[in-house]
């Protein structure tokens, strides 16, 4: 769980809305179109980044660090 929260900070520092969406939606258990109306944006938005976050994470999770 270490790393996870890391990588959580690594991400808010890179990108503060990905991060968001990776707390309302994995911690928090919200939907796209609940994520969507907290955070007001699009539900295909809160899709792309959702995506484009986990991506990042499952990189950043899996990767070989010295």
């Amino acid at each position: 769980m270490l790393e996870l929260d890391e990588a959580l900070k690594r991400l808010e520092r890179i990108d503060p809305r990905q991060s968001r969406i990776v707390e309302l939606r994995y911690f928090g258990g919200l939907t796209e179109e609940e994520t969507a109306e907290v955070m007001n944006i699009s539900p295909r938005t809160v899709k792309r980044e959702w995506a484009v976050a986990r991506a990042w994470l499952y990189a950043e999770l899996t990767q070989k660090r010295p």
